[in-house]
């Protein structure tokens, strides 16, 4: 994995370490878990875009806004 990577961290994070973390860069989305950050998902700007507009079809959770200013 590539060092260099800017982790950013959820606005929804508690503060007790149960934390997602995202580094993008322009052609993948780094994803991991604060509490195990050896271990990494990465995706294509086009994956997680597609993602995001699914979250919708379940009920039980809310719809999360892309942020398309991660992208760049």
């Amino acid at each position: 994995m590539n060092a260099n990577l800017k982790w950013f961290r959820s606005s929804y994070s508690d503060g007790e370490g149960e934390c997602l973390e995202i580094a993008p860069t322009p052609t993948t989305l780094h994803l991991r878990d604060s509490k195990s950050p050896h271990r990494t998902l990465q995706l294509t700007p086009a994956t997680w875009t597609a993602f995001l507009r699914a979250l919708p079809a379940f009920p039980a959770l809310p719809p999360l806004p892309a942020r398309p200013e991660m992208l760049a």
